[in-house]
């Protein structure tokens, strides 16, 4: 008699524990999609670490020739955290002028509240050349870049305007009427001539750059003070202008007003 063959029990061996599970994979991978998609914030100081990265670069060779992964790459930081933290370079060149200002204006002090306006904001735009000088050479870099490019001159323009703002509260004077903007941008134009002369100025405490600041400074002073006068003489005319068109309107509305009642008086005739 021949036995039937016993069927094989079925391998009961433990499942190998070194494969993963496929959901875990899957859950992994998600997670490592994830870190890499831009939810992680950049890291530490990476906003300080770029601007010194870039300045550090445009020492080294054109402003106009740098770009965004030079300076990425520099401060060690990946193209997302530089995204995540400026638009381009530039913002970044925004981000070095906020920071001088903050040294200047951190180191504003009452020491010179009984000189004149002239003398305070002359203290504090040289307080401003001190906070630039370690950064001269990356200065010139980017000023090369802004006299050859006229869109970067515009930016520069608005960066200037910003801080000298700032420069003017510094000194304690008073920028308000009507003759404020025309201040602010003419104390804009000098700053960008005291600049340029300081960035050719190699004696020692800058004789040329305080000598230049002094010219301008006396310069807008006068001008200013014209302006002031002739605003001053031109105030009575301004206001019989004034008047004059006020009389205007009001003749034109009631003008206006009778040409409506006559065009109601004829409808009601008519009926």
């Amino acid at each position: 008699m021949i036995r039937a063959a016993k069927p094989k029990s079925p391998d009961k061996s433990p499942p190998d524990k070194s494969s993963p599970d496929k959901s875990s994979a899957d859950k992994s991978s998600a997670l490592s999609r994830s870190d890499r998609s831009g939810d992680r914030p950049p890291p530490a100081n990476a906003r300080g670490r770029i601007v010194d990265a870039m300045l550090e670069l445009a020492a080294e060779r054109p402003f106009a020739e740098l770009t965004i992964g030079d300076i990425a790459a520099r401060a060690g930081v990946s193209l997302a955290d530089f995204r995540d933290l400026f638009p381009s370079k530039g913002a970044v060149l925004g981000a070095f002028s906020r920071r001088i200002d903050r040294v200047v204006l951190d180191g504003a002090s009452d020491e010179l509240l009984d000189e004149s306006d002239k003398e305070r904001l002359f203290d504090v735009l040289m307080r401003r050349i001190d906070a630039l000088a370690p950064y001269r050479d990356a200065m010139r870099s980017v000023a090369d870049w802004a006299r050859r490019d006229p869109l970067a001159a515009a930016a520069f323009n608005s960066l200037a305007i910003n801080s000298m703002r700032f420069m003017m509260e510094a000194a304690g004077v008073r920028n308000e009427g009507p003759l404020a903007p025309f201040k602010l941008q003419g104390l804009v134009v000098l700053w960008m001539r005291v600049f340029s002369v300081w960035l050719k100025d190699e004696e020692e405490g800058y004789p040329a750059t305080m000598a230049e600041l002094d010219r301008g400074l006396a310069r807008g002073q006068t001008a200013i003070a014209r302006a002031e006068d002739l605003g001053r003489l031109a105030a009575p005319l301004c206001s019989f202008v004034d008047a004059l068109r006020e009389t205007g309107q009001r003749m034109r509305a009631r003008a206006a007003s009778r040409l409506k009642d006559d065009e109601e008086t004829g409808r009601d005739l008519a009926r």
